[in-house]
């Protein structure tokens, strides 16, 4: 079988920051590791990829591979995802995500650091977990304070300049966390967005945050039963990308963020996932320009993405 060399669509994906990508190592099967997702990257001409691990800090990945790799016109970055394998919803966890990397090397720290995936209340409802399980997991309350150490971690992400990622927590929650971040000061925030209604994400990106809308979620992916440490396998609902768009238009694409969150096995690699993705928009009505600005100037504005790679001393053994 013949693969097209330069397949439609790659060439929108020049310059482009895709901020949520799942590699090896792993607990679960995934399609490439981390060195071979900032190469694949690199060869599509892309500027830069966040490393997301449900199970651990990513930023050490990412410094790694920004040093053994020596930035080869493309940056990797990480953070923490505020699952309890983790760390959890502690102000630990997080200082140390933020200070993670190499010794007296600021810009490796945790470049986002996100509330929980599976471990949320709203999640753990939908997963019909146990009781003791749902009664566990983090619930932002609809009136009154963010249960701490919320408060906290959120003026550690002010402090640090770092990006807030709302997790998946309810819409209503949602709109709460990002109303108390801005109050604590933080001013980077994004809201992931596939199931959420237009009047929700319409609030979010009011208050500054921005929509994030995923691969992962119009995709097969939605039917396979995956599992997080536990031995419970789960779905999750799938979004047409139709109503991706239609979510898209209402929050204005200026606010929107496109990532593959790809990864797993299942599905196609980072790079052609992002692609495969900007392709189901354009079919949906939007246009190259809207695309570019949701996966090119928004996400590198977000992440501070500078407009040159980064060059470190360990890329000279290289190009020798």
């Amino acid at each position: 079988m013949l693969i097209e060399a330069n397949p439609p669509g790659m060439a929108l994906l020049e310059g482009a920051v895709d901020c949520h990508v799942h590699a090896c190592p792993h607990l679960n099967h995934r399609s490439l590791d981390v060195f071979e997702a900032v190469e694949q990257a690199a060869a599509a001409g892309m500027r830069a990829i966040g490393l997301m691990d449900n199970f651990a800090n990513t930023s050490g990945y990412a410094a790694l591979a920004n040093r053994r790799l020596g930035y080869p016109g493309v940056e990797a970055f990480g953070g923490l995802i505020m699952e309890p394998p983790a760390g959890g919803v502690t102000v630990e966890a997080v200082t140390a995500a933020l200070g993670y990397g190499y010794a007296g090397n600021g810009s490796d720290g945790a470049r986002f650091i996100s509330l929980p995936t599976h471990h949320t209340r709203h999640v753990a409802q939908q997963e019909q977990r146990s009781d003791s399980f749902i009664e566990a997991c983090l619930a932002i309350p609809e009136r009154g304070p963010l249960p701490d150490p919320l408060p906290e971690i959120l003026s550690l992400i002010a402090g640090a300049d770092a990006v807030l990622n709302t997790g998946h927590v309810s819409g209503p929650e949602a709109v709460r966390v990002v109303e108390a971040a801005r109050a604590a000061g933080v001013a980077r925030i994004i809201a992931p967005s596939s199931h959420y209604d237009v009047e929700t994400v319409k609030a979010l990106v009011s208050l500054g945050a921005r929509a994030e809308f995923s691969f992962f979620f119009a995709s097969h992916a939605t039917q396979a039963p995956l599992t997080h440490v536990d031995a419970a396998r789960n779905t999750v609902p799938a979004v047409s990308a139709a109503q991706m768009a239609r979510l898209i238009r209402a929050a204005g694409p200026e606010n929107c963020v496109l990532s593959s969150d790809c990864g797993v096995a299942l599905l196609p690699p980072p790079v052609e996932g992002l692609r495969e993705f900007c392709l189901l928009l354009a079919s949906h009505s939007l246009t190259q320009d809207e695309l570019r600005q949701m996966i090119v100037e928004t996400p590198k504005s977000l992440f501070r993405i500078s407009d040159l790679a980064p060059f470190h001393e360990a890329a000279a053994t290289n190009f020798s």
